[in-house]
């Protein structure tokens, strides 16, 4: 493995080109070592180019700087959910409020979801075969792989169909449409594409099944960041009487919502002896932590004192203080408006499809990790692990148009 040498030779320039910086051997490192155990002269080499940022050669630093914060979170005492799964390395959905904007960002958010799905699938893929393939510790069984790996297609097909990926999805095998699809994404992605897949895989430890967990908690954190906008442009229509519009919109965010419901069966293939081998080197991260999850919730209906002001919310302060500053809700716009658009009907059929919708997300992820953590363990970033899913479930997601039933979900 190459040393850390090719960092200081890299820094050593009188001024360091950026589109030299060795990337490649950083990453290879981590996952040779896993981030909790990569030795001092890897993060002091990449310590000595992060102060070096200032003198770059050719072209914007702000991506490497991200990516130099991200290897050096443990370092510098930094380490939180969106270090860890190198959030601000990846294209993630953001707002826009231009012409057509509902529709790029759709294609944004699928063009990344298969990304991250088919890059799980081709790491399974060459596992199966190749012992040289990085976190060899734990491999799972080939009946376990092969689950995985149908599950993995299956979440990513509703995207590779829209993206026009795949066509007819019939093949001689499985494993052909496995190969089909990977080559389709792989034949779309850009330089910066592929930068972004590499950079944002530094796992903590060299447990095969954590490369799964960190790709399927990003998947759903594009989707979330997709549906905060979202609910976002829903609110910004319900305050400008587009009733119509928001109802349409809402409706097809919950359709999403539920479509992304399909991870949950691939992250339950996680060997439980391996999530608990590499899960105490993530503490400071937890999914507590996941602004967009909570800008999604409190764009629904403002938080009440108690949850704004517990680990909740406290733990996503940027989000917080928006809500503090004045954000305002789907709930608090309904109050607002007009009575005909409180009462409209097809705005109430879409809010109650989009609570049932996140109702079921809550649910499995709750029963998901009593599977995995039992029901008195600590959470990961101090949490309650799921003690704190069991309290936080039957938050509301509206005030207006409940439940018909019962909310019986677990939360993030």
């Amino acid at each position: 493995m190459t040393s850390p040498d090719v960092v200081h030779r890299w820094s050593a320039q009188r001024r360091p080109p950026i589109d030299r910086f060795p990337y490649d051997a950083v990453v290879t490192a981590y996952k040779h070592y896993g981030k909790h155990f990569v030795p001092d002269d890897w993060t002091q080499a990449l310590a000595t180019a992060r102060d070096r940022i200032v003198h770059l050669n050719g072209g914007d630093s702000r991506y490497l700087s991200a990516f130099l914060g991200c290897a050096l979170d443990k370092i510098d005492g930094r380490f939180d959910y969106r270090s860890y799964l190198g959030l601000a390395l990846l294209p993630i959905p953001g707002p826009d409020q231009m012409p057509g904007a509902a529709a790029r960002q759709l294609v944004r958010r699928d063009r990344l979801h298969a990304q991250l799905l088919v890059d799980l699938i081709a790491f399974e893929l060459r596992a199966a075969y190749d012992e040289q393939t990085p976190l060899p510790q734990m491999r799972p069984t080939p009946a376990v792989a092969t689950k995985r790996l149908r599950h993995a297609l299956r979440a990513a097909m509703p995207a590779l169909r829209r993206l026009s990926f795949v066509g007819d999805a019939n093949a001689s095998s499985e494993i052909d449409l496995l190969r089909r699809v990977t080559a389709a994404v792989n034949l779309d992605l850009t330089a910066e594409d592929r930068r972004a897949l590499q950079a944002s895989m530094l796992p903590v430890y060299t447990m095969h099944d954590e490369w799964m967990f960190i790709r399927v908690l990003q998947a759903f954190e594009t989707t979330f960041a997709l549906l905060a906008s979202d609910l976002t442009e829903i609110v910004n229509a319900v305050q400008v009487g587009r009733t119509p519009f928001a109802a349409t919109r809402l409706s097809a965010a919950a359709s999403l919502l539920r479509e992304s419901a399909s991870l949950w069966p691939l992250m339950a293939t996680i060997q439980p002896a391996a999530f608990h081998a590499f899960r105490p080197y993530t503490d400071g991260a937890s999914a507590i932590q996941s602004r967009h999850y909570k800008m999604l919730e409190s764009l629904c209906r403002r938080p009440d004192g108690e949850r704004l002001n517990s680990p909740a919310y406290l733990s996503v302060p940027e989000v917080r203080t928006a809500i503090t500053q004045g954000q305002v809700s789907l709930d608090d716009a309904l109050d607002a408006a007009e009575q005909s658009a409180a009462d409209d009907p097809f705005l109430a059929a879409s809010m109650r499809e989009f609570t049932a919708a996140i109702t079921q997300w809550r649910q499995t992820h709750y029963r998901l990790a009593v599977r995995i953590l039992g029901t008195e363990r600590t959470g990961t970033g101090y949490t309650q692990g799921t003690p704190y899913l069991n309290v936080a479930r039957n938050e509301p997601v509206f005030r207006h148009y409940p439940p018909t039933t019962p909310d019986v979900g677990g939360q993030a």
